[in-house]
């Protein structure tokens, strides 16, 4: 097994790395910067297309639609993400919505088969990108379901078998650096089988953890793991017995908005003091005094940001939308990455 460089662990609600806490002695003005994490979502790094109807509305600008481009492409930008103070970012193995947002999803994007077994290629651009990430000292949120294509399981079972053969490579791999996330936002309407679903996704949780007690070599001895939720939903209390890192969305909330689901997370009795992280937020405003990721963080919460391509933006806008540009080269993008950098001390930027 290759010996990795990057371990994330968790202590009194902060993020450790490497056993540091993360932005070691860093303040941001009066706010406390040690501890949090810095996040973007970028969880269409090593997604392809199927089906043969959808798969060429990703063209590039230059070319047709190309998995390994996509994700030889993100790796090369990463560096650039770190230097910034960027420490962490979401990958999905069944992908998300290569428009941003969307209700009906044709596309065939899923790294699993209907039997919950896990697709090579897609393996193999996660491995790249997972070892690079390691080399970087980057943690890396992985998530496994998508509500637009959970459906392509066929069962219950197969849901149970694509956890643990994750799980599994993953302790295979000796992977230290991850955050497994369940399922995104797993109270949309559209996931098709009940343990994914809020009354028993802690079962797919607590399974995680099962499979890797006492073989990752952490403080914890297992994977850190979690599930999100929509925009502005309050994770109930099953969940929130079980998670390590509690996942919320801050997507079309306000600064204020978000100021009162830190409250009532934390005055909720099933909450064990766990870190809080918004690793999805499509509120920008990033060049204002108070905006929601300066919400989140003034409250010694983690934020992430959601960039999609808008009606009317260029191909260098969006990093959710397929096929997508991985440089920090549009106005929201340098915004978000300026202040990533101000947070973080990484002054250079």
């Amino acid at each position: 097994m290759k010996e990795r460089k990057t371990t994330v662990s968790i202590k009194d609600n902060r993020f450790m790395i490497n056993g540091k806490y993360t932005y070691p002695g860093r303040y941001y003005k009066e706010s406390k910067i040690e501890g949090l994490l810095l996040f973007s979502r970028m969880v269409n790094g090593i997604i392809d297309d199927r089906n043969p109807e959808t798969r060429g509305c990703w063209a590039y600008p230059d070319g047709p639609w190309d998995p390994e481009r996509n994700t030889n492409e993100f790796i090369k930008a990463m560096s650039t993400w770190r230097k910034y103070g960027l420490l962490s970012f979401s990958l999905f193995i069944q992908g998300c919505s290569p428009q941003g947002y969307s209700w009906s999803h044709p596309w065939l994007t899923s790294g699993f088969n209907e039997d919950g077994t896990l697709r090579p290629e897609y393996l193999n651009r996660l491995e790249r990108m997972l070892d690079k990430a390691d080399e970087l000292g980057m943690v890396v949120d992985l998530g496994l379901f998508y509500f637009g294509q959970s459906r392509r399981i066929k069962n219950e079972e197969a849901v149970k078998k694509a956890v643990r053969e994750t799980v599994n490579w993953i302790i295979g791999k000796g992977y230290k650096n991850i955050i497994v996330e369940v399922a995104n936002e797993i109270d949309i309407p559209l996931y098709t089988h009940d343990i994914i679903k809020p009354p028993r996704c802690h079962e797919l949780i607590n399974l995680v953890k099962k499979i890797s007690m006492n073989k990752i070599k952490t403080e914890l001895g297992r994977l850190i793991v979690g599930t999100s939720f929509a925009g502005g939903t309050i994770p109930p209390d099953n969940v929130m017995e079980v998670s390590d890192v509690i996942l919320v969305h801050g997507n079309r909330q306000d600064p204020n908005s978000i100021r009162k689901m830190i409250k009532t997370i934390r005055n909720k009795k099933s909450y064990n003091g766990q870190p809080i992280m918004f690793n999805e937020d499509d509120h920008y405003d990033f060049e204002k005094e108070d905006n929601n990721m300066m919400a989140a963080i003034t409250n010694y919460v983690s934020w992430g940001f959601f960039d999609f391509r808008y009606p009317g933006d260029k191909f260098e806008d969006g990093f959710q939308s397929i096929p997508v540009d991985w440089e920090v080269n549009s106005i929201r993008k340098k915004q978000f990455f300026s202040l990533v950098a101000k947070l973080s001390g990484a002054n250079k930027f």
